[in-house]
């Protein structure tokens, strides 16, 4: 009895091949990656370095773990761009941009800036500290183009991974959004640490406060929320975003320092945190996610209106109480940080006093200030929806 044997086509065994293959996580995506997690260590180390120790040498720990993000994320674009252009079968020609001539994923050329940026940064800072001496402030000429090369390159790694997410289907897209949440978590971030010096807990009780808050964190975590699709993806970026805080906050002060400038107001024998206590944002965050849960559908204005409001008020209700506790003997430990105080801070600075700066003279003051966070957190909102619905049109 005969038998017909069938003989594969050229078309069948190459879509048998594709569904064999393993989809994986490309490796740029894990250079931004690492970029990122480069940037993060090195700034909170090199915060906690001027706080404990001050600014011994351009060639500290702290700033090498910085400038390599510059590095990874200068070579990774480079490579993306110039492979891109000159090979005409590129497997992401198909999926880039133009920009000069040159060819390559929009978050190569946005990297490549920020590596840029950040490779100028150095010697501006080697020559500002020595002819100024110690920082007083964090916005310092060279430290603001050093955060925009930062923020840059997580941003560049939020693009990357994004056109990867849009155009990936099942487990991998599933890894590439957790990846999404988490780079996105340090910009949030890395956004907040420009106001490292507006939102200490002895300004929790300013109108100013909750404006920076209205503006940065009510835009980013609305945007992710709309851009991820999932029904609690704000609530887990700003749970990763506390949970890093707190590691920082908590491992810091387990190694030795001593200060090396003066004057030294405090005695220092461990390193000091970057930063205070992580603000209560996962309140709101928590409180945003429901309210998009059932406003969606609705126009991104009706949204906002809602949106923002709610989260700020959420913020108000828990960060307002919370900050008479932060200023307060009981959370002077290991857990809450409060007892922990640069060296160079002034024995009679609010923040060593333990009370909240008075930033608004009147209550008529504080009102309007208020007032106008409300409004700029419907503003803000806004434009986080726009933003989110542009992510998730990203695909180069």
């Amino acid at each position: 009895m005969g038998q017909s044997v069938s003989i594969p086509t050229a078309a069948s065994v190459a879509g048998m091949q594709e569904a064999v293959k393993v989809k994986t996580i490309p490796w740029y995506v894990w250079c931004f990656f690492a970029a990122t997690i480069s940037a993060v260590i090195g700034g909170v180390w090199d915060i906690s370095w001027h706080k404990s120790i001050g600014r011994d040498s351009f060639w500290t720990p702290a700033h090498m773990m910085i400038y390599l993000c510059g590095v990874l994320a200068g070579l990774g674009s480079a490579y993306l761009i110039l492979s891109t252009t000159w090979n005409q079968r590129a497997p992401l020609r198909d999926t880039s941009v133009t920009m000069w001539g040159f060819r390559g994923p929009l978050g190569a050329f946005i990297g490549a800036w920020g590596g840029m940026a950040m490779l100028v940064s150095a010697p501006f800072d080697d020559w500002w500290h020595s002819a100024y001496g110690l920082d007083v402030k964090v916005l310092s000429p060279p430290h603001v183009v050093l955060i925009l090369g930062i923020l840059a390159i997580r941003l560049a790694a939020l693009v990357l991974t994004l056109g990867e997410m849009n155009r990936a289907e099942g487990d991998l897209r599933r890894s590439l959004h957790r990846l999404f949440l988490f780079i996105a978590a340090m910009w949030l971030g890395g956004g907040m640490g420009m106001f490292l010096e507006r939102i200490s807990r002895n300004f929790m009780h300013s109108a100013s406060f909750y404006m920076i808050i209205a503006a940065l964190p009510v835009l980013f975590l609305i945007a992710v929320n709309h851009a991820s699709g999932a029904r609690w993806a704000a609530t887990k970026t700003a749970a990763i975003l506390a949970c890093t805080s707190l590691l920082f906050l908590w491992i810091f002060p387990l190694f030795p320092a001593e200060p090396k400038l003066g004057p030294v107001y405090h005695k220092i024998t461990h390193m000091i945190p970057a930063s205070d206590f992580p603000l209560l944002i996962l309140f709101p965050a928590i409180a945003l996610d429901f309210v998009r849960q059932r406003t969606r559908q609705w126009s991104l204005w009706r949204s906002a209106l809602v949106a923002g409001p709610v989260f700020l008020a959420v913020f108000v209700a828990v960060q307002w109480p919370f900050a008479n506790f932060l200023i307060s003997p009981a959370a002077r430990n290991w857990f809450f940080g409060t007892h922990y105080v640069p060296f160079f801070v002034s024995p009679e600075a609010d923040y060593v006093r333990g009370v909240f700066t008075q930033v608004e003279a009147t209550a008529v003051e504080f009102l309007a200030k208020m007032s106008l966070a409300f409004v700029l957190s419907v503003v803000s909102a806004r434009v986080g929806l726009g933003w989110g619905e542009w992510m998730t049109r990203v695909r180069r």
